[in-house]
């Protein structure tokens, strides 16, 4: 085993207050002061590794998902971290380190591959590697299928991969699909999605004891969004194929609960569909009735991601759950405020908002809280019909706009949050490439572990 020492800058190595000779010459020749993303790799007399140091840069500005560089690019291998950095829990550095290994390289035909350099963690708490494991396992399905394209994941392909999950924790699954049930049950989801060859869906799973509280998790399904009858330009429809990210998020987190076996009684709704083009496809101006009776008229079709939501928010409303969770790829102007690594989210309860915010610093999983404002529900001015589904003249305030649409579904929920989620990153960070990223997934699950612990093994 290599030993792994982890330095602020400034500070002595952690855990070893004294180097040898050799860590504090290569040290000394190769400049390393212990500032965030030095890595030196100390040789031993025969040509490999000795020693691994790192640096993390400085105490007040530590970021745990940095050392993902290390096992994205140290040789195969086990390291031997024999102490924590101070601030850092295990689960955080069993995390990162298990995302820098994280490939998505389904569609190359050939790769390079290594295997994994391994981590081992002096006195390890066994809770903690499990629970890293398991955050890990759902962070990675998120990606996975929001990475993959959208050919290869459309309606059909989701359901399959729910189903898969469903008989891996002996969870109850009913998907819709036929026609006619759609329309009745779900017109909103039917409307979206009819103008597709693939056709349109919504997948409703349970697990648990009935007698623990309800949780429903609903997740936004649009496999692909051309805009429908509103052309989206090349540019912004060049990444549409994460427009489900919503639904890949709600899987993980399903995913997550059941595995730790948290006292909860779960619900799994997700719409899935596609908006497409063609001569079924909503047209500007067409009035349909939702699942709840609120009549909704068509104003943007682009803006169809609400609309599949607000019939699976109805639905869920019915049984009254305990707390009400939707995550969405939902708006893009959020984006220009915010940049893309923070999960904005909407709560209609302060204590909960607060419980997301505290977990969010604790997991290293940024989050942002967007105020329901009540005096914007003015905006929600009828039409033709009870309510629009899009207004052109909000500029910056689209998405309380879209969560306050939301919000009108909910029923007498008193616990609801809203995730309006980005899904990816464009750019290199440390030990991660481009591509989907999981948001808000960490935050909220250990908000459920707080409110809905697991029973201890007896």
């Amino acid at each position: 085993m290599i030993p792994l020492r982890l330095m602020f800058k400034g500070e002595q190595v952690q855990g070893a207050p004294l180097l040898d000779e050799t860590s504090r010459v290569c040290m000394k020749v190769n400049g390393f002061t212990g500032d965030r993303g030095q890595v030196l790799r100390v040789p031993d007399d025969r040509g490999g590794i000795a020693t691994v140091i790192a640096g993390l840069g400085t105490a007040e500005r530590f970021d745990p998902l940095d050392l993902a560089q290390l096992s994205a690019t140290l040789p195969s291998g086990t390291y031997l971290l024999d102490a924590l950095p101070g601030g850092a829990d295990e689960r955080l550095i069993r995390f990162a380190w298990a995302l820098g290994t994280y490939r998505f390289d389904r569609y190359r035909s050939s790769t390079t591959a290594r295997p994994a350099p391994q981590l081992r963690i002096e006195s390890s708490d066994a809770q903690q590697a499990q629970l890293a494991a398991v955050t890990y396992s759902g962070c990675q399905l998120a990606q996975d299928l929001i990475n993959t394209p959208a050919a290869d994941c459309g309606p059909a392909e989701f359901e399959v991969a729910a189903r898969e999950m469903a008989a891996a924790h002996a969870a109850t699954i009913r998907v819709v699909s036929d026609p006619q049930e759609l329309q009745a049950g779900f017109p909103l989801v039917h409307a979206v999605g009819r103008a597709s060859e693939r056709a349109p869906r919504v997948i409703d799973m349970s697990w648990g004891d009935e007698t623990d509280p309800l949780v429903t998790l609903v997740g936004k399904g649009v496999c692909f969004d051309t805009g429908g009858l509103a052309l989206k330009p090349l540019d912004r429809m060049r990444h549409m194929k994460k427009d489900m990210g919503g639904a890949a998020h709600v899987l993980a987190l399903a995913h997550m609960v059941m595995s730790l076996r948290l006292r909860l009684r779960l619900r799994v709704l997700l719409p899935m569909v596609d908006n497409s083009i063609g001569e079924r496809a909503i047209h500007v101006g067409d009035v349909i009735r939702a699942r709840n009776g609120t009549t909704v008229e068509i104003a943007h079709p682009d803006a169809e991601g609400r609309l599949v939501l607000a019939d699976a928010l109805a639905a869920a409303a019915e049984e009254q759950p305990d707390l009400l969770v939707d995550f969405a790829t939902l708006t893009s102007v959020m984006r220009s405020v915010i940049g893309p690594d923070i999960a904005p989210f909407f709560s209609s309860d302060d204590e909960l908002a607060g419980q997301i915010e505290a977990a969010a610093a604790l997991t290293a999983d940024p989050v942002w809280r967007v105020p329901l404002h009540p005096g914007y529900r003015r905006w929600l001015v009828p039409g033709i019909a009870d309510l629009a589904n899009h207004r052109a003249d909000l500029a910056g305030g689209e998405p309380i706009f879209a969560a306050l649409f939301l919000e009108r579904f909910i029923g007498q929920v008193a616990r609801w949050i809203h995730f309006d989620i980005f899904a990816w990153s464009g750019e290199h960070k440390p030990g991660r490439a481009p591509g989907a990223v999981a948001q808000g997934l960490r935050a909220m699950l250990e908000v459920l572990r707080l409110r809905y612990p697991a029973t201890p093994p007896s």
